[in-house]
């Protein structure tokens, strides 16, 4: 089995909504534009987001995390998947929701480790040998020439001109010979490794790893296993093989997080793997409230010291004009 054999386990349905939003829409100054990259409105919110986009380019946000508070239906989801697409088109962007960790027979904690880990993102380098070219509707692949394994790399740039509903992206024509040496650049992250491996068959190379499938039968993905993929990943990141790529975690509803919950974020925002943590709250009816699990109040029903570590980011009600607008972009 080879790296391209890896399935995504990447969640899309909270994305499906806010496929216009293309980043921040933002002038080189970190003005916001009226209307740009899908947004329309929230200029402070997204002025502010950009701002935290810097901070996170600069590594100014280890151990902090973000926090998105306002009304229902005032872009939160939109403005944590902008900051996404902001960071770059192959950044992770993992949605959840807060009740989700009491929806599984799996430990609450368990639950958020896992979407930790599909929001870490691992970019592998390799040299391979392969034929690379055109189809005839348009899509460009590439066949591997050891393993005859098939590659669709995207839709050719010639076809950008066309509505087309399937197109994940356009790609130049190759050029020169068919048969060529490429580096081959492959995304996954690091929940697909586990799925992929759950149950290890000897190998310590990336390949191995990468290689060896999940079986129909879902088996239990161990610490032992984590452990394991972290130390291989490790390496190969200490050769220059492969490279981090630290995505963005979204989870709403925050306030329907516990204590138990709540005290694992906080360590997991001091790891060395970590993504980029945003929060969202529905700040209409969310004032100093319960932390669940605990007798104590505390604003947005998250408790104090998680609160310390967070940048707030407030999002305001859309009026008429803006609504019109939004309503016909997605139109």
């Amino acid at each position: 089995m080879k790296i391209e054999e890896v399935q995504s386990t990447t969640k899309k349905q909270r994305i499906a909504t806010h496929t216009h939003i293309k980043g921040l829409g933002l002038e080189p100054n970190g003005n916001a534009i009226p209307l740009a990259a899908g947004f329309v409105g929230q200029a402070a919110a997204r002025e502010a987001a950009g701002v935290v986009v810097d901070m996170i380019r600069q590594r100014k946000m280890a151990g902090r995390a973000l926090l998105l508070a306002g009304p229902p239906g005032t872009g939160k989801t939109a403005l944590a998947l902008g900051i996404s697409q902001e960071l770059g088109s192959k950044v992770p962007f993992c949605p959840m929701v807060g009740s989700e960790v009491y929806s599984s027979e799996v430990k609450k904690t368990e639950v958020l480790m896992e979407n930790f880990r599909r929001a870490i993102g691992l970019r592998i380098k390799e040299n391979k040998e392969v034929y690379e070219g055109e189809v005839a509707v348009g899509d460009v692949i590439y066949i591997e020439a050891n393993s005859g394994a098939v590659k669709r790399v995207g839709r050719s740039n010639a076809f950008a001109t066309e509505f087309d509903l399937e197109a994940e992206e356009y790609v130049p024509l190759p050029k020169g010979e068919v048969h060529k040496k490429k580096e081959i650049v492959q995304d996954v992250t690091l929940h697909d490794l586990h799925a992929a491996n759950a149950r290890p068959q000897g190998g310590q190379d990336i390949l191995s790893l990468m290689g060896q499938m999940m079986k129909p039968r879902k088996t239990e993905i161990t610490d032992k296993l984590r452990q394991e993929i972290n130390k291989v990943v490790n390496r190969y990141i200490d050769e220059g093989v492969a490279e981090l790529v630290p995505g963005v975690l979204f989870i709403d509803e925050v306030h329907m997080l516990d204590m138990e919950c709540f005290s694992y974020s906080n360590r997991a925002l001091e790891s060395s793997l970590s993504p980029i943590v945003i929060f969202a709250t529905n700040a209409t009816n969310r004032g100093i409230c319960n932390v669940r699990g605990t007798d104590m109040n505390s604003p947005h029903g998250i408790p104090v010291d998680l609160l310390d570590r967070l940048v707030i980011i407030r999002t305001e009600t859309y009026g008429p004009a803006e609504m019109i607008q939004i309503l016909a972009i997605r139109a």
